[in-house]
């Protein structure tokens, strides 16, 4: 068998969003596995719609997950290809020209489905007389050409979803070119994936139709029909599905959130699958653990808390020296390794960081319920510079002094001190605030 070669191939028309991202990381994963060839592939025919900054973006989000590919091609660089392509297709009689407008196959979709039949084409371009089809081009029509689909049953293992096969009666035959000369994605992604050797085709479900008269078109031009997989489409956590319209769910979104790379692969690696989903900190682990047979056919459920707690865990892990440099373009450079070790605990981005930054050195709203209580502590407090032992003999005091302890005593100190009701540990924070500030917020001032 030859080498596998698998493609990503997307349209330059919006921002990547969690749905492409994940046929992107399962084509890549599967290739690494396999020691196979992963490549990207520019479908940028949608001249209209096409942008070049979206092209720059997916290579960007592509390569901040750790992705990075062999080869790329674009198929706006191909256009006479598929041409020869079309000319070989009518040649050997399976592709015809059709002068229909789109409001007429509108009213004959309309008009077979009143009558209780399935909207498929009628083929009736396949009977014109050469008398109407010059009467159409003097009318100044121009022909859409159709694939002649073969009525019979196309099967194949599916990597993903199994035996499936689909009888071929039930499909219009697909359109290879509109009337303005434009090729159509059916057509031009078989001409690509046949002249650059694509062993494996991996991508959603919502393309299985089209595979079963893809593998037709693949015979017709002469070449060996690749492997190919379905992925169950991905869900958001409430059942909606995903796409390039929710702007929340962009890979863009999500990385201006301080999602790690990580985080979002492991996830994507695994939803979906008979796998738990882990954190993984290497993309290499998690090629190593990824196998393509686990994927079932259910929907998978894509969730923004599940992404949040592998962020966590993954943050939680961190040296200093692996986010010193996010924190520095995050604006604070300031931080250092003593306080990274103070909070990381308690984050879910590293970013947050300097949110506890800022409450230990910039104003803040104290919490205050007994005013008493916190006169009382704040003639208690250490004198003078403050380390990671003063909180300890500090809340020793007051509990001597008040009979206050566990969270009635904690509580409070730590609304009045942070404004916040949990965080990281009192101790390691105390150093940052100093003596000055907690006195001020220990009388209510906004310190």
């Amino acid at each position: 068998m030859s080498k596998i070669k698998v493609r990503f191939a997307p349209s330059p028309t919006g921002k990547l969003h969690v749905g492409n991202l994940r046929t992107a990381l399962v084509n890549y994963l599967y290739a690494c596995q396999q020691n196979g060839t992963f490549m990207l592939r520019i479908d940028d025919t949608d001249t209209e719609r096409s942008r070049p900054e979206f092209e720059d973006a997916i290579r960007a989000d592509l390569q901040w997950v750790g992705m990075d590919w062999a080869c790329e091609d674009r198929q706006s660089a191909r256009l006479s290809r598929y041409d020869d392509a079309l000319a070989q297709l009518i040649a050997s009689g399976r592709a015809y020209p059709c002068y229909e407008t789109q409001e007429e196959l509108s009213l004959k979709r309309k008009a077979q489905l009143m009558a209780g039949r399935p909207p498929v084409y009628d083929r009736a371009g396949l009977t014109l007389s050469a008398a109407e089809i010059a009467k159409f081009e003097e009318d100044g029509r121009r022909p859409h050409y159709r694939f002649l689909l073969e009525h019979e049953e196309v099967v194949w293992e599916d990597l993903v979803r199994g035996p499936v096969s689909y009888h071929m009666s039930s499909l219009s035959d697909p359109v290879l070119i509109r009337e303005d000369g434009r090729v159509i994605y059916t057509l031009a992604s078989v001409v690509d994936d046949i002249d650059h050797e694509i062993t494996t085709i991996l991508r959603g479900e919502d393309h299985v139709t089209n595979s079963a008269a893809q593998i037709q078109l693949f015979e017709a031009l002469g070449a060996r029909r690749p492997q190919m997989g379905h992925l169950a489409l991905l869900a958001g956590s409430e059942g909606e599905g995903l796409s390039k319209r929710l702007g929340s769910l962009s890979i863009e979104q999500l990385r201006g959130e301080g999602i790690l790379p990580a985080a979002l692969a492991s996830l994507l690696a695994r939803i979906g699958t008979s796998e738990p989903v882990v954190a993984q900190a290497a993309l290499g682990d998690i090629i190593d653990g990824f196998d393509i047979a686990s994927f079932g056919r259910a929907t998978a459920k894509f969730s923004s808390t599940e992404l949040q707690q592998l962020n966590a865990k993954l943050v939680q892990n961190l040296h200093f020296a692996q986010v010193s440099s996010a924190l520095s373009d995050a604006g604070y450079s300031a931080i250092d390794a003593p306080f990274w070790e103070v909070v990381k605990g308690n984050l879910v981005t590293i970013q947050e960081a300097g949110k506890w930054w800022d409450i230990c050195h910039q104003p803040i709203t104290p919490i205050i319920e007994d005013a008493e209580f916190m006169r009382v502590a704040a003639g208690l407090l250490p004198k003078g510079a403050l380390d990671d032992t003063s909180w300890s003999s500090w809340t020793k005091a007051i509990t001597g002094e008040t009979g206050a302890k566990g969270k009635a005593l904690f509580m409070p100190l730590r609304q009045a001190i942070t404004g916040m009701r949990s965080g990281p540990d009192m101790g390691g924070l105390l150093p940052y605030i100093g003596y000055a500030r907690i006195i001020e917020r220990l009388d209510g001032a906004s310190a």
